[in-house]
């Protein structure tokens, strides 16, 4: 499929140079690049096309054809540390979302780092670049505090439109749960009594950033414009029009569809072509052993997720489209990723499950959950770990764990005026804190010692400029190395090797120790095996502890859910299981009639 920015990019050099086009006098206006960067909530790794996912998202693959997919890049397993990470250069366990708030363990509560907020000890990215004469704006879901000394104008936004919690509904205020029964927004730093009129969180967002950037036109002055989509995070709610897009399109299954995604991974040169999938999760049967009333209404769920997917790649589209018509997107670095691997919970089918309790009546209060409601305002729906693990391909686990399906995002960069012809670079390992840092190196800012008044820590992400302009293939070498810790999970990754401990039942208790350029799906424990290597890596985990504050919580995520799930299976006394024991076969003429019918 042909890019129609690179299009537009090859148009411009048949122009003659003596009538220069708007976007070269904009980017001579401009001495210091825009920067753009769109973060997706909860999108799956495999999920777009140019990851080799089956949801039409045309505008995404515009950007890939233009620009590099990483394939290696890595954020928490959870939203606000995300955040935090981006938006301060540092460790979660250091910029104030050590664990989420909402998930703060007593030994944590009151520990530096551990503020459930972006705290006052880092310097944040937007006001850094609004002191250095950026204008800076924000769209959508903030999740880093709500208190007016927290919010994106105390923060470094001269504008914002801001959705202060986790999540809610696409339509209205309405909140998440019930500790939040209706959601916070802000504009400019006011809150918010009522939302525009005809509000869908997805266009809304795309709107206000146009109308931000839009306003400051022509001033000379470059933009830092945060795009943090809500979407596809649940509850999945799209415009009636879009109910039925998908229609039929999963209907083979989650199973089918996992290997097929894989496999275009592999045409596409995403993965080598030895790579095998992460074994299916013991507790997800067989999509065809389900009877087909049970088939139909999972993957009716699915269906919705690919609509509120390609509605956000629409309104992407539209933006880059504003850009590139208003001569500005030549000179605009475009970042898009998503925030942590897909979301496994369904809300609506525990409340239904659940005996009469708070949690459950507010579900049955606040939304509609019967399946003729699925995907309109007003519903919940969430499509819970099958379709979850199906997003995460080839990886295992999803979001909240430190596995690789809950850590590993897709990643597009698109430097100004540098059509790359979709390049793929998979030899980068690259983390979310790296991006303060590189944007500022791009636009030639200091990282500042000091603050409003008061010391701030140094940014510990790694510069991607040299990369960027093609100067080295990963900003890191063969001795350095990430750390990770989230709910009690701990892990390192290091060239190839990753160390991982988790609880149970998701893990051993114990470190294990996988060679994921090899064994993406982590298939396969080299602990035993590896000794000086584990060792070595358990030494970097020492390390990572003591230079982050690291408070490992006296209480986990995870407990009690052994007693919930069926026994971990054991074949031939090893874990996981072959696929063999995973998969029902599937021709690829149906797969094919299945996954890409005509709408």
């Amino acid at each position: 499929m042909r890019s129609p920015l690179l299009f537009l990019f090859l148009l411009g050099l048949l122009l003659p140079l003596a009538q220069p086009s708007q976007a070269q006098e904009t980017t001579a206006a401009n001495e210091q690049p825009n920067f753009l960067v769109i973060v997706a909530d909860d999108l799956g790794y495999s999920d777009l096309e140019a990851f080799g996912g089956d949801i039409p998202s045309p505008s995404l693959n515009a950007l890939a054809e233009n620009g590099v997919r990483y394939t290696q890049f890595y954020v928490s397993p959870t939203c606000s540390p995300t955040r935090a990470m981006l938006l301060s250069g540092m460790d979660n366990h250091r910029a104030g979302l050590g664990n989420m708030i909402e998930r703060t363990a007593p030994n944590q509560e009151g520990q530096p780092g551990y503020e459930g907020v972006l705290n006052h000890r880092v310097a944040p990215l937007p006001a850094i670049l609004q002191d250095a004469g950026y204008h800076t704006y924000m769209a959508g879901k903030w999740h880093l505090g709500k208190e007016p000394e927290q919010i994106p104008a105390a923060r470094g936004f001269e504008r914002d439109f801001t959705m202060l919690a986790a999540a809610g509904s696409y339509f209205d205020k309405t909140g998440y749960d019930w500790n939040v029964p209706d959601n916070q927004f802000t504009e400019d730093g006011v809150y918010l009594d009522k939302l525009p009129k005809d509000f869908y969180a997805t266009r809304t967002y795309t709107d206000k950033i146009i109308e931000y950037i839009e306003s400051n036109r022509g001033d000379g002055k470059p933009f830092f414009a945060y795009l943090a989509h809500q979407a596809p995070h649940d509850p999945l709610q799209v415009p009636n029009g879009w109910l039925r897009r998908h229609r039929g399109r999963y209907d083979c299954g989650w199973d089918s569809v996992r290997v097929h995604r894989l496999e275009r991974m592999q045409e596409m040169g995403l993965m080598d072509e030895d790579v095998e999938l992460a074994s299916r999760l013991w507790y997800v049967p067989e999509f065809n052993a389900l009877t087909g009333l049970t088939r139909y209404s999972i993957a009716r769920k699915m269906e919705i997720y690919a609509s509120v997917v390609e509605y956000m790649d629409q309104e992407i589209g539209r933006l880059l489209a504003y850009l590139d018509e208003t001569g500005q997107l030549d000179n605009t670095y475009v970042i898009f990723f998503s925030d942590n691997g897909p979301e496994s919970n369904d809300k609506s089918a525990n409340a239904k499950n659940a005996s009469a309790s708070q949690a459950s009546g507010w579900m049955s209060n606040d939304y509609d959950t019967d399946f003729a409601s699925w995907g309109r305002k007003g519903s919940f729906v969430a499509y819970g770990t099958p379709w979850a693990q199906v997003s995460a391909t080839p990886f295992s686990m999803v979001k909240g764990s430190l596995a690789e399906g809950g850590v590993r995002s897709p990643l597009i960069v698109v430097p100004p005026q540098q059509a790359s012809g979709g390049a793929i670079n998979r030899e980068a390992i690259l983390h979310v804190q790296d991006i303060a840092p590189t944007l500022l190196d791009i636009a030639g800012v200091d990282q500042p010692n000091t603050f409003e008044g008061h010391d701030v820590l140094p940014m510990q992400g790694m510069s991607w400029q040299a990369m960027l302009d093609g100067q080295e293939v990963s900003p890191r070498g063969e001795e350095d190395w990430l750390g990770f810790e989230f709910w009690g999970m701990r892990s390192i990754r290091k060239g190839p090797w990753k160390l991982l401990w988790m609880h149970k039942p998701f893990g051993t208790e114990d470190w294990q120790l996988y060679n994921v350029e090899d064994d993406p799906g982590e298939r396969v424990d080299l602990a035993a095996s590896e000794p000086e290597i584990l060792a070595e890596l358990v030494g970097h985990w020492d390390e990572y502890v003591a230079e982050n504050n690291v408070i490992l919580p006296n209480r986990h995520q995870y407990e009690g859910l052994e007693d919930r799930l069926p026994p971990r299976p054991a074949v031939d006394g090893t874990w996981p299981p072959g696929p063999e024991e995973n998969y029902a076969e599937e021709e690829d003429d149906e797969f094919f009639e299945c996954v890409v019918k005509t709408k």
